[in-house]
């Protein structure tokens, strides 16, 4: 598979996409006010504390308060650790946290200062949800302070492997301090990472220090800007290359990289062509279709994505596909092609939380289990954790995709200011309905009988077509004189009334 890195940056926005085989499959949007925040270390200051729903919300100066559960509370408020030993150690972690959960709640109170990591960013209404087990990342380590455990990388498969990797962290980190190794640091020697644990540590002195000297709340560290996190995090081995249309990105990528793999320096490169860089890899089309519900897959079928307030639900379709079997043939086809597309949009739409997938109905047992573990297959490539269910007796498939940003699609879209993010406008009938109804009660609580309606293009030439327009119908049934005024700066079913001067404005509930 071929691995690709673009990034575009603009005096607006910074965009960084990932391709796999020359298909889009994530995308990252960055701009001056949308600023990645996962990560971001706070101090902040105990706004609430309700045991009822097992939280406490911090105040860390933003808009919103921020989200903290008791889970994500660590036994003291000053060991800054996420525990990511073996499977069953993390599972009895999660008993000893439950059996803590009453201590939390006591301990905790309003107006205590409290050291913060953002783990979620703020998504729609909700604040952003944070934990006070702290942890800093590097290119190979991951540096957790206040505990001792050493994790690594589940990717990281050979036992041997893991068995030296475990001795050199052990010999190296600091007594208090916990790590983290991640996969990039397979096979390498120790010298790499007591460079960049150095670095770590170095940052977490600064992190202290920033505790010590400011009030509640404040940001006492901020993680790399995003196209730097993307590299420091995405940047492997198994990538191709980089392409960077900025020569500053791609300087700060470069010294970067020349510190921490100087090896993979080379496949850093700079776009100098004139045709916009997300043009010429065909990425910018791609965005564009992020707008539509509809994704359409290779052989002429289709998917609905329809995201909600609860879930995301995803219908699968023949569309134009037209096969030359059986039915049950016909949809494993459709199916399987649609399993691979799912997983592609759930990455780059960001899709969260509960996802219900209606796929194309199967009679076999056996093609049912092929597209569940086809499914699998291709989210084993997704970063985010999934839990996935098999194939219902009612055809649907039920999963779960951890989310930790919001989607892509508020990053580059606004809600509409017509419709208010409903995807829906009134009707012509509906506008001129709710102009009746003014006029009605108006008429009800007022004697003057001339006023100025001013109305959108379309609802002007509506209300004047025909000899017996339905202007006058209005003027006859209310027995008043009302003069239509067009006005461009309306919105889609918006009017204004005025008195009969066109001075003064008119209101009525």
């Amino acid at each position: 598979m071929v691995k690709e890195i673009i990034i575009n940056s603009t005096n607006e926005e910074t965009r960084i996409a990932i391709l796999e085989d020359n298909k889009l499959v994530e995308l990252f949007v960055e701009r001056p006010e949308f600023e990645r925040m996962v990560g971001d270390v706070y101090k902040g200051k105990i706004s609430r504390v309700l045991p009822g729903m097992q939280a406490a919300f911090i105040d860390i100066g933003h808009e919103q308060n921020a989200f903290l559960h008791f889970s994500d509370v660590s036994s003291s408020y000053q060991d800054y650790f996420i525990d990511y030993e073996e499977e069953e150690k993390q599972n009895s972690g999660k008993s000893r946290k439950k059996e803590n959960e009453f201590d939390v709640a006591k301990n905790l109170k309003k107006g205590q200062d409290i050291l913060v990591q953002i783990i979620k960013e703020p998504i729609s209404t909700k604040g952003c949800r944070v934990t006070t087990e702290i942890a800093l990342p590097g290119r190979f380590v991951v540096l957790v302070p206040g505990k001792k455990q050493v994790g690594i990388s589940r990717k990281i498969q050979d036992n041997k492997e893991r068995r030296r990797l475990r001795d050199i962290a052990k010999q190296i980190v600091p007594a208090h301090f916990g790590t983290i190794i991640r996969t990039v640091a397979e096979g390498k020697q120790e010298r790499v990472f007591r460079k960049d644990l150095n670095k770590l540590m170095d940052t977490w002195k600064k992190v202290e220090k920033e505790v010590k000297t400011h009030e509640a709340p404040a940001l006492v560290y901020k993680d790399m800007a995003m196209a730097s996190s993307i590299i420091r995090d995405l940047f492997t081995s198994d990538v191709d290359r980089v392409v960077v249309d900025s020569r500053k990105i791609m300087n700060e990528i470069l010294s970067y990289v020349k510190y921490v793999a100087p090896q993979l320096s080379h496949k850093i490169s700079y776009y100098k062509n004139k045709m916009p860089i997300f043009d010429e890899f065909k990425i910018e089309r791609e965005i564009i279709n992020l707008g539509s519900s509809k994704a359409w897959l290779k052989n002429g079928g289709y998917l609905i994505i329809e995201p909600t307030e609860a879930l995301v639900s995803i219908d699968v379709n023949s569309g134009k596909y037209i096969g030359r079997k059986d039915h049950e043939s016909n949809s494993l086809k459709i199916n399987l092609e649609a399993a691979r597309e799912i997983a592609r949009q759930a990455r780059l739409r960001d899709l969260g939380g509960l996802i219900v997938i209606d796929f194309i109905d199967m009679l076999e047992s056996g093609n049912r289990k092929r597209v569940y573990s086809e499914l699998k297959k291709e989210f084993s490539k997704d970063r985010s954790i999934t839990k996935i269910e098999e194939i219902s007796r009612f055809g649907l498939l039920e999963m779960t995709r951890q989310r930790v940003r919001p989607s892509v699609l508020h990053s580059i879209n606004e809600a509409c200011p017509v419709c208010k993010g409903s995807g829906l406008v009134p009707s012509m009938n509906t506008a001129v309905s709710n102009i009746e109804r003014w006029i009605q009660r108006y008429r009800s609580s007022r004697g003057d009988r001339r006023i100025v309606l001013h109305v959108t293009p379309q609802i002007y030439s509506y209300l004047n077509k025909g000899k017996y327009s339905r202007r006058l119908n209005l003027m006859w049934k209310y027995w008043m004189k009302i003069r239509l005024v067009k006005d461009n700066s309306l919105l889609i079913g918006e009017f204004k009334v005025f008195d009969r001067l066109d001075k003064k404005q008119l209101e009525i509930g």
